[in-house]
């Protein structure tokens, strides 16, 4: 089993590779705008795609100015670009990339909203707003947060985490025609699939299982602090089980499917693997600083 991980460091701003096998470390790239949180790797295109939340609040954990971004640079670090930002979007946290279209999909928290643009950052469109901005942000249940592309089911689905460690938490989804280009989605066809969880963060699916994983930061005492998973299927998700916890504060998440693992980034600064043969839950590395999103490259 072999592969890289790469790892935003939230404080100081930075992308991180770590070799899961040897345990060596490079900083890809140092000095990132703002507080970075969602990464995707496409090393056939030698490219790192992530986002930024924009500059740090003096206090607190909203992001309510409209300075967030989304960037690119090479798989060494060099060739960066903003792709999206001069006030376009607010918050942005998760990415992933749809490959056959080659586009960009993220969540916009403090935005309310879910986007999707071109590698290029050319073409953004608006796919859903849950919320009016900037009247409507301070309403936490309206905040976004991850994402994941179902193509084989034809659904996008997200998280609501709701009030830190409020149980308020929730996980939609909707139908969309990935092929044809995005287009708005319609709350008529937008599905509640699992509520009040403690605080759900960040999504991955598992194509060949078919389950939907998830982290959780919200309270310890009600199973947040977590790595969850459910199964998919047509009528939603069901079979939702805790798969492990003691976690702090858990954010990234980034599944190793040849591997059989699933890595998972907190704000402690651990990064941890889960195996899905035994279920052996151990520490990977301890980095000295907070952790946001975490991608894995074969």
């Amino acid at each position: 089993m072999t592969g890289t991980l790469y790892i935003l460091q939230a404080r100081p701003a930075a992308i991180v590779a770590l070799d899961v096998d040897s345990g060596d470390i490079k900083t890809v790239r140092g000095d990132l705008y703002g507080v970075p949180d969602g990464i995707q790797v496409v090393a056939a295109d030698d490219a790192i795609y992530w986002t930024s939340m924009g500059k740090p609040p003096l206090s607190g954990e909203e992001f309510p100015g409209d300075d967030g971004s989304v960037e690119r640079c090479s798989i060494g670090g060099t060739d960066h670009a903003t792709l999206i930002g001069d006030g376009a979007i607010v918050t942005p946290k998760q990415v992933r990339l749809h490959r056959p279209t080659d586009r960009l999909y993220f969540c916009d928290r403090e935005g309310m909203a879910l986007w999707s643009c071109r590698t290029d950052g050319s073409d953004l469109r608006n796919l859903l707003r849950t919320g009016d901005w900037p009247e409507q942000t301070g309403e936490i249940l309206r905040h976004c947060v991850g994402i994941a592309l179902d193509d084989l089911g034809g659904y996008i689905y997200w998280t609501q985490k709701g009030p830190a460690d409020g149980g308020r938490g929730r996980i939609f989804r909707a139908p969309i025609d990935f092929q044809a280009g995005p287009a708005p989605l319609h709350d008529r066809d937008v599905e509640l699939l699992l509520d009040h969880l403690p605080e759900p963060i960040d999504l991955e699916i598992d194509f060949d299982r078919r389950k939907l994983y998830w982290t959780d930061r919200g309270d310890p005492s009600v199973a947040g602090n977590s790595l969850n998973c459910a199964d998919i299927g047509v009528d939603g998700l069901s079979n939702h089980v805790v798969l492990a916890t003691g976690l702090q504060e858990a954010i990234g998440l980034a599944l190793d499917t040849a591997g059989q693992r699933i890595f998972v980034s907190d704000l402690g600064g651990t990064i941890h693997s889960f195996s899905l043969v035994d279920g052996t839950f151990a520490v990977v590395h301890q980095f000295g600083n907070p952790l946001t999103g975490i991608a894995f490259s074969q």
